[in-house]
């Protein structure tokens, strides 16, 4: 019989229609879990939202798609409950999901300002409180995806700093919810070619010098995420884990 550590398990995964969500989302099931796959907008992330639980299905594995902006509580709270209600339960948490314009933090304007709170570290945090009565019933995972931008400077990633606050809550979540059976870490990712990198690109002087051997495929990512919510990493807790092909252990002119 086929191995699969996450049979009867079940896991949401925010902002995952596409990039490094969509490979979470499909490793997971891969695995065995069942997938509550989220998106913001209808449209073309509603069609790969739909397209990817159709292949998560075709492994054998149930999913359903809710959408919903985890920037807006109702919403949060409704995918949550919706996504429970369809498949009976909640194991693991991955907080994926991000939004951002590429420009100098002194030049955001106020909308932009919001938004990049409001998904990134509010958002976040919602989609914790509102998964966290099923994740204590299940003695489940939170797992956050951040990137390097947390900690190298870029002039036009604003969205580094939240990454950053949010690796702090992660820190400090993996105390506050130890004596409720819930344990949470991160992944902080590096160079990843999902689609905003095409636009990352236009703004890092220097980033077409770094060698292709030091990017990381999405998967790569996932396979981490998975380590993550499984029994053999139960001795790691409020640790954001570096995953970068040894990037970070280098020093470029850009990054």
């Amino acid at each position: 019989m086929e191995n699969l550590p996450f049979l009867d398990k079940v896991a949401i995964v925010t902002g995952s229609s596409r990039g490094i969500g969509h490979a979470i989302a499909f490793a997971l099931a891969r695995e065995g879990a069942d997938l509550i796959v989220t998106y913001r907008r209808s449209g073309k992330s509603a069609e790969k939202a739909e397209a990817l639980c159709v292949q998560i299905r075709d492994l054998g594995r149930r999913a359903v798609a809710v959408q919903g902006d985890i920037a807006v509580k109702a919403d949060v709270q409704r995918m949550v409950s919706e996504g429970v209600e369809a498949l009976g339960r909640l194991d693991f948490l991955i907080l994926n999901a991000a939004v951002a314009p590429f420009k100098p933090i002194e030049k955001l304007f106020e909308k932009e300002l919001k938004a990049l709170v409001g998904v990134n570290y509010t958002g976040n945090i919602l989609c914790l409180q509102a998964a966290l009565p099923h994740l204590e019933k299940s003695g489940g995972t939170v797992v956050f995806i951040s990137s390097l931008g947390s900690r190298f400077y870029n002039p036009s990633y604003p969205l580094g700093s939240m990454k950053a606050a949010m690796e702090a809550v992660v820190r400090d979540c993996g105390e506050s919810l130890r004596d409720r059976g819930v344990n949470i870490n991160g992944v902080c990712a590096g160079l990843v070619k999902t689609d905003s990198f095409k636009v990352l690109r236009q703004l890092w002087e220097g980033i077409d010098q770094i060698p292709e051997a030091l990017f990381l495929q999405p998967e790569e990512v996932a396979d981490v995420v998975n380590f993550l919510c499984s029994p053999a990493s139960k001795a790691i807790r409020g640790q954001t884990i570096v995953v970068d092909h040894g990037m970070s252990n280098r020093l470029y002119s850009g990054g």
